[in-house]
C-alpha cells in the first residue's frame, strides 16, 4: 500500500490546547512568580499560587479569549491570592526573604537586600487589597483602570487603597524619616 504524503495529518498546523498552553505557562512562569511574590511575600507561596493559578487557567483555557490571556491570568492570580488570604487559618510569622545570591559582594549590595527585605516586611503589613493594588500600579506597572477592572472594583476604590497602602508605607517603622527631602527640617 502506497502512502500520498498529502494523506497525512501535519501536527504542527494547528497547535494543540495543551501545547498552546505549555508555551504560553513557560513563558509567562518567571513574571507570574515575582508578582505573586509579591502578593505573598514568600517565595514558595508565590510558587504554589502560580501553579494553582496556571491549574485553573487551563481548565478553561479554550474559552479564553487570546487577546485577554495575560488580563485574564493575572486577575485569577490576584482573586486566587485574595481567596488564600482568606482561607489562611494559620499566622505566619513575618520574616524577611533573603535573595539566594547571598554571596555577592557588589557595592551597595547589602543596603539593597535590607530595603527588599523592608519593604517585603512593610507590604506584608497591608491588606491584601492595598498590597494588590500597590504591588498591580508600581511592580506591574498597571493604570487605575486596568487595576480596577482586574479587581472588579471601582477606579476610586483603586486610589483609596493605593493612598491608604502608601500612607502605611510611609509611616511603617522600617521606613518612617527615611525618605526626607534634603534640605528639609527634621
Amino acid at each position: 500500500m502506497q502512502h500520498n504524503s498529502t494523506d497525512a495529518p501535519v501536527a504542527h498546523e494547528v497547535p494543540s490546547r495543551e501545547g498552546e498552553f505549555a508555551a504560553y505557562a513557560a513563558a509567562a512562569w518567571p513574571r507570574l512568580v515575582r508578582t505573586a511574590h509579591m502578593l505573598t511575600g514568600d517565595f514558595h507561596e508565590a510558587e504554589d499560587l502560580v501553579q494553582t493559578t496556571l491549574a485553573k487557567v487551563y481548565a478553561r483555557w479554550r474559552r479564553i479569549p487570546r487577546d485577554d490571556v495575560d488580563f485574564y491570568v493575572r486577575r485569577s492570580l490576584v482573586n486566587n491570592n485574595l481567596s488564600r488570604v482568606r482561607r489562611r487559618r494559620v499566622v505566619h510569622l513575618l520574616t524577611p526573604f533573603l535573595p539566594e545570591r547571598m554571596h555577592q559582594r557588589e557595592p551597595g549590595h547589602a543596603e539593597a537586600v535590607e530595603q527588599r527585605a523592608a519593604l517585603g516586611q512593610a507590604l506584608n503589613s497591608l491588606s491584601a487589597r492595598q498590597r494588590a493594588v500597590l504591588v498591580l500600579r508600581y511592580w506591574e506597572d498597571l493604570g487605575e483602570a486596568e487595576i480596577a477592572q482586574l479587581l472588579g472594583c471601582s477606579v476610586g476604590t483603586v486610589k483609596t487603597h493605593a493612598r491608604r497602602g502608601l500612607e502605611s508605607l510611609r509611616v511603617h517603622p522600617l521606613f518612617a524619616g527615611r525618605h526626607t527631602v534634603s534640605g528639609a527640617r527634621p
